[in-house]
């Protein structure tokens, strides 16, 4: 079977692969090894034509664009992101047909429990803030006039504040239990996050007879239209 009859899903380890299994699932389509045990980094299905590949949550999107998967499941935080590394979304070979809801969280400003967060902003204090999400962290800051020096670090951000590094963080919460096991607090919500599907145009067009049932089992599987 070559790569034209082949239809491949990009997937990241963790929350986003565990609740796209169950999509999978109502398509007709399992897998066949566990990520967790497995060493392999292309997973087979019991659908000959099917296999997931394992990547990075943050290169699903350029897996998809380039042609080194067909289609993925990614966070909005993520494409947004690698929208604004290539120059803003209309540059993006991407299509993306369907919010599957699923991983939900969502993007946060977090501080110190000790630190005065509206009244720095009041008084146009310039604060400095650490995140993984520069794009999405510099256009709400932008948006609501408010002065910063982004620092990017890949790590845990809640170490930022707790050294001195930063005044405020930018990351996304799901239950809150990290920031305070770190003394940190949720001063504003930025916007709420879930996983969607990403789909290389291409691969629409060339292999829409195996990619449709798919967008569609899934669309009824989380009670959403598909956008495409």
């Amino acid at each position: 079977m070559n790569a034209t009859d082949t239809l491949t899903l990009a997937l990241s380890k963790g929350r986003i692969f565990d609740e796209t299994l169950p999509l999978l699932r109502a398509a007709g389509i399992e897998v066949l090894e566990d990520p967790q045990t497995s060493r392999k980094l292309i997973l087979p299905t019991n659908r000959p034509g099917v296999r997931v590949v394992l990547v990075r949550a943050t290169d699903v999107p350029t897996y998809v664009e380039h042609g080194g998967a067909d289609l993925g499941v990614c966070g909005k935080d993520t494409l947004i992101e690698h929208a604004a590394a290539w120059g803003g979304s209309a540059h993006v070979g991407l299509v993306e047909p369907l919010d599957l809801g699923i991983a939900r969280c969502r993007m946060s400003v977090a501080v110190p429990a000790d630190f005065d967060y509206a009244r720095a902003v009041r008084q146009g204090a310039r604060l400095r803030v650490a995140t993984k999400y520069v794009a999405i962290a510099r256009e709400f800051f932008a948006s609501k006039g408010v002065h910063v020096d982004l620092i990017k670090l890949y790590g845990s951000m809640e170490l930022a504040p707790l050294t001195g590094l930063a005044d405020a963080i930018v990351d996304l919460v799901s239950t809150g239990n990290t920031l305070k096991a770190n003394r940190l607090v949720e001063v504003e919500r930025i916007m709420d996050i879930s996983s969607r599907l990403v789909v290389r145009p291409a691969a629409l067009k060339v292999k829409a007879a195996q990619i449709r049932p798919l967008l569609q089992a899934f669309a009824r599987a989380v009670g959403a239209p598909v956008a495409a």
